[in-house]
């Protein structure tokens, strides 16, 4: 059966504007296309200048005012949409819950899911929209029997299908990604921004955390969760120093731990467990990091849910590699088993699975499988 891309209908299409270059020339190219386009930047916190600031391109006020600018600059209509409480609710309270529980979150992720392509599409939809489209690189494809799969970018330097992975055949149907098809450098989309006349064309890009507005993700948590002092303990549980907090560390971590005395080889230590029950962090060598498999929870799939055990690759960081496994749906969890082991897996994470270039599915992360057992 052959692919096709999606079928070059006029639509009616809410672009989603963060006021970064991305979404801009995504917004612009739509428009292009002949699609009835309009723009939309979500105010996402009640107080904008709790964000992050300095041109970041992503939720703070002058990444709105840059927003308006690029709309007028393309000729369609903008709006600015309130979705500050869905956004605090929906990822930044999930963000704090999920350290707290000892497990390390991807809030882009779940802001993909929960907001852009759940809020806002159910909104766009019942206001009268066909699609939302957005700045990210990745593909829709729709086959000849008229169903969609999401693939990774033709620019694989540039590929975020590994966020998009959450999203159901549903919101597939009107989801438009104007950037993915294309293999152009950021140089390139950054020289179309400035020939289209994009104020935002020289914008920094966005990489932290937006709610987050000074970086310090271990001092947000602690305004908000408070401290508490516990101990770091080596595998064999004897205690190596104190932390102000479990939940200022991530499984895999290596610098920041303030141990006092070094291992008795010399080597350094990684965080090999986090245990919020008893508030206590483990360290040990990195050899220990090695997993040879995991169980994930709440899976999502790009279609219809695979049977039975099937071969695939696995992305476990947004930016990660792709590694081979064998994965299995059973009782409503998704089971991976990788080919080679592989380090800093940490429950909270998303795996995406891919059959080629295609998002099969993506999951939450809950147990890991060691190649060495922790004390």
């Amino acid at each position: 059966m052959t692919e096709t891309p999606a079928e070059p209908r006029r639509l009616r299409v809410l672009a989603a504007m963060s006021g970064g270059v991305d979404s801009a020339v995504a917004a612009a190219r739509a428009a292009e296309a002949g699609h009835d386009v309009t723009g939309v930047h979500l105010a996402l916190s009640a107080n904008p200048q709790s964000f992050r600031t300095g041109a970041r391109g992503c939720c703070t006020i002058e990444d709105s005012r840059d927003a308006r600018r690029a709309a007028d600059v393309i000729g369609i209509p903008f709006y600015v949409w309130d979705l500050a409480e869905r956004f605090r609710e929906d990822v930044v309270e999930d963000f704090i819950a999920e350290y707290e529980a000892g497990r390390t979150p991807n809030p882009c992720l779940r802001c993909n899911e929960k907001i852009k392509f759940s809020a806002l599409l159910d909104k766009a939809l019942a206001l009268g929209f066909d699609a939302v489209a957005t700045g990210h690189y990745a593909q829709v494809i729709t086959r000849e029997d008229g169903t969609r799969e999401l693939h990774r970018a033709s620019d694989m330097a540039k590929d975020q299908s590994y966020v998009l992975g959450v999203l159901d055949d549903k919101q597939l149907a009107h989801a438009l990604f104007p950037l993915g098809d294309t293999v152009t450098t950021k140089d390139e989309i950054r020289a179309e921004a400035e020939r289209r006349g994009l104020a935002v064309a020289k914008k920094p890009d966005s990489h932290d955390i937006c709610f987050i507005a000074d970086g310090d993700t271990q001092g947000f948590l602690a305004g908000r969760l408070g401290k508490a002092e516990g101990d770091i303990v080596d595998e064999s549980g004897e205690k190596v120093g104190t932390h102000e907090g479990a939940y200022g560390f991530t499984i895999g971590q290596r610098k920041g731990l303030r141990i006092g005395r070094p291992a008795p080889d010399g080597k350094p230590r990684y965080v090999l467990d986090i245990s919020p029950v008893n508030n206590t962090v483990t360290v040990g060598p990195v050899d220990a990091l090695d997993v040879t498999a995991l169980t994930a929870i709440k899976p999502r799939w790009c279609g219809t849910a695979p049977v039975g055990e099937g071969r695939y690759t696995a992305q476990l960081r947004a930016h990660g590699d792709e590694t081979p496994v064998t994965a299995e749906l059973v009782d409503g969890e998704l089971r991976v088993t990788f080919d080679e082991a592989v380090r800093g897996v940490a429950p909270g994470q998303a795996v995406v699975l891919y059959d080629g270039t295609r998002v099969v599915g993506s999951a939450t992360i809950a147990t890991t499988t060691r190649a060495t057992a922790t004390v």
